[in-house]
């Protein structure tokens, strides 16, 4: 059991990791898009948030290898960063994407998936803050909402696709688009990973 004293400073390094992959998710999804300039300019933030990330891994990094002791597992820990980490290369690739393709069309699938995107790295922060005040039990109400928000995309996916086919007679925007979908559920896919790990945390440690 995780004694209940100051913030550690592992926690404090995965929280600040969090919160910046949920900055970069409401600016992807907060940012509207009406040209090709545009998609250049969220491209550029974008890898900010990315390069900032990467900064805030090292340092982990470099702290787990100068520590005899760690508040869990180290490899939970190592473990919870990559798979956030996960999250900020997506939403960065997401918009690489767009750019590549000269796409400015964000249509209502992928505003549904950015959003579900948010809701769950909103989801994620909160339970670093619990992960940080060593409240590992209550973070388990989040991973649940994380998973659920999961569904939803999948949902989604399936169901954009079928209007895609449906609807487009284009075949280039047809390849574009579906490539979109399926890295914006796959940037779902990895906020699930982060609630999966969270439980694997609260199970070894709760």
């Amino acid at each position: 059991m995780i004694s209940s004293k100051k913030p550690d400073p592992f926690f404090v390094s995965l929280l600040k990791i969090a919160e910046n992959v949920r900055d970069s998710a409401h600016y992807a999804d907060d940012f509207r898009i009406n040209t090709v300039a545009d998609l250049k300019e969220i491209s550029v933030h974008l890898k900010n948030y990315e390069t900032a990330g990467d900064t805030l891994i090292h340092e982990l990094i470099v702290m787990l290898n100068k520590s005899f002791m760690t508040p869990i597992e180290r490899e939970d820990i190592l473990e919870l960063a990559i798979r956030m980490d996960d999250i900020l290369d997506g939403i960065d690739n997401f918009t690489a994407h767009l750019e590549m393709f000269s796409l400015i069309e964000i249509d209502e699938s992928m505003r549904t998936f950015l959003g579900y995107i948010v809701k769950s790295t909103d989801e994620i922060v909160k339970a670093m803050e619990l992960l940080a005040s060593k409240k590992l039990l209550k973070m388990h109400e989040h991973s649940i909402l994380i998973k659920d928000y999961e569904r939803k995309c999948d949902d989604v996916l399936r169901s954009s696709i079928k209007q895609l086919f449906l609807n487009e007679k284009d075949p280039i925007r047809i390849i574009q688009f579906k490539d979109i979908y399926e890295q914006l559920e796959e940037i779902a896919d990895y906020c699930q990973n982060v609630a999966n790990t969270l439980e694997t945390i609260i199970m070894r440690n709760a």
